[in-house]
């Protein structure tokens, strides 16, 4: 039998049931809720022949510990793993890739965010190490609200050798740094390019900051010092995004 994984929350339910072919394979709901917006998720479950098993929220508390789970769970087949062997591919697809590359980011809750942000912003794949990072937890998936879905999530066994074959294929790789001379809006950020965002506090790693051709950070004019990792990330996202439409 193929492995399970667990989801829970509106949106991350709802784009399993609509949009992923992995087959979910049981929905549980809260049957005390009957609102609007769980109708839609039972309309697309019964769409999609899934099973639904009605029961009470505190079944879904021991089934989602300490989260909020909105009233919905579901188990499906674990999603296919896109490997970094299959990144040449990935970017080759597409004319002008955008990359995120995340280094090091632990908090699922930055991760989810971070996914969510990329997918409006039209992000080619989101890249991650294996290792010391956050994963797609079903948290991480709940936050991204559906966009772990629709974004291809890559984990990387050795970042920097990542980043080598990325730059050999043409991809200029751009980090972020509070001490970087130049502002994300003095830059070309219109070909090829993968935004490199540091880990909650530490920033970027030694070797990772090494494998940058830039280095960029936000003008900051207020008393903190640095945003929420998730925030400077759409900073980033939309100011390449804004660049590459005019």
């Amino acid at each position: 039998m193929a492995e399970s994984q667990q989801l829970f929350g509106l949106h991350a339910v709802l784009a399993a049931l609509q949009r992923k072919p992995t087959p979910v394979q049981t929905l549980w709901v809260d049957a005390g809720r009957k609102d609007a917006r769980m109708r839609e998720i039972l309309d697309a479950a019964r769409k999609a022949g899934v099973p639904i098993e009605r029961t009470d929220a505190a079944t879904l508390d021991q089934m989602c510990p300490g989260e909020r789970h909105q009233g919905v769970v579901a188990a499906r087949e674990a999603a296919p793993t896109i490997t970094e062997a299959d990144l040449p591919d990935l970017v080759g697809q597409v004319q002008n890739p955008l990359l995120l590359v995340l280094d090091g980011v632990t908090d699922p809750h930055n991760l989810g965010a971070c996914l969510r942000t990329a997918d409006a912003a039209g992000v080619t794949a989101v890249i991650v190490p294996r290792d010391r990072a956050a994963g797609l937890t079903p948290v991480a998936r709940k936050v991204a609200s559906g966009a772990a879905e629709s974004v291809p999530f890559v984990q990387v066994t050795n970042l920097a050798r990542t980043l080598d074959q990325l730059k050999q294929a043409g991809v200029w790789v751009v980090g972020t740094s509070g001490d970087a001379p130049q502002t994300v809006y003095q830059v070309d950020l219109k070909g090829p390019m993968a935004l490199i965002m540091g880990a909650e506090g530490q920033g970027m790693r030694r070797l990772t900051r090494e494998r940058c051709d830039l280095l960029i950070h936000i003008p900051m004019q207020g008393a903190v010092e640095s945003l929420n990792v998730s925030v400077a990330t759409g900073v980033c996202l939309f100011e390449a995004l804004r660049q590459r439409a005019t």
